[in-house]
């Protein structure tokens, strides 16, 4: 064989090495880099489908946001121990001094307040904030609905709604129109539409209030309980405080009955 021959082999095997070697690099994946979720990161799952979440209170944002774009998520401390395990769900819907741009405010008051100091609070607590001077707007909150369905392991038989004053506002305004949605709705010092009550004649709803609220007349809930009652709803529960003022939150979500009763309701 000639120089010029043994040169152009030696170059084709060179090519044909190279070659083989970038084939190679190429399949391996590239590591997963951190998301940025607003406060800490979180490492999107690996391609074999296992999911490891951080638990504990996380800011999130809503994928497809008309007027809520964020929202607290409460993760209890043993969620990623059983992937197959479905969750009760609770959403929280805040009062007015809650509104804004910063999440953490969220966290000052009602049940987004009391789950955030118990790691091992035994449901998925969902905390959605309302921009200022904006209200519960029923369609958003929907999307975030169908987002906490899709990306959690949930139980979507045991998905509760609650909220406080403004909330409470909220909470009957939600259950009013998407009664099926939920297993069960706590509204805390609110006022519904008594006229539309009866859709929710066979759903379980406990309401609170204080009779001196000064903020929420207690004819609110008063009136949505009796209206539910007439209609021939035997589910609705209704614990009304002699004192107390607008405050009627805090004894409530620190009632474990409260927690006992939710675990009770199913769809």
């Amino acid at each position: 064989m000639s120089n010029l021959s043994k040169i152009r082999t030696f170059f084709a095997l060179a090519l044909v090495a190279l070659m083989m070697s970038c084939s190679r690099d190429s399949e391996v994946p590239a590591p997963a880099k951190p998301v940025d979720n607003g406060k800490g990161t979180e490492t999107p799952p690996p391609a074999t489908g296992t999911s490891n979440l951080t638990t504990g209170v996380t800011a999130q944002k809503v994928k497809s946001p008309k007027q809520v774009t964020d929202f607290l998520r409460q993760l209890p401390a043993t969620y990623n121990d059983n992937p197959n395990k479905k969750w009760p769900v609770i959403i929280f819907l805040h009062g007015v001094g809650e509104r804004g741009n910063d999440i953490n405010q969220v966290k000052r008051a009602g049940l987004a307040a009391r789950a955030a100091q118990d790691p091992n609070f035994p449901f998925i607590v969902i905390s959605p904030q309302c921009k200022a001077s904006s209200w519960w707007d029923v369609p958003s909150l929907e999307v975030l609905y169908d987002q906490v369905v899709k990306e959690y392991n949930v139980d979507p038989s045991r998905i509760y709604l609650t909220g406080l004053s403004m909330g409470g506002y909220g909470t009957w305004s939600w259950a009013l129109s998407k009664p099926d949605r939920f297993a069960a709705f706590v509204p805390i010092c609110g006022e519904g539409t008594p006229s539309k009550a009866c859709v929710l004649k066979d759903k379980p709803v406990w309401v609170f209030h204080n009779a001196d609220d000064p903020t929420v007349p207690v004819k609110g809930s008063r009136d949505m309980v009796n209206a539910i009652r007439s209609c021939g709803g035997t589910l609705v529960k209704y614990t009304e405080n002699a004192t107390g003022g607008h405050n009627a939150w805090t004894k409530a979500y620190n009632d474990p009955a409260l927690y006992t009763w939710l675990n009770q309701q199913k769809k």
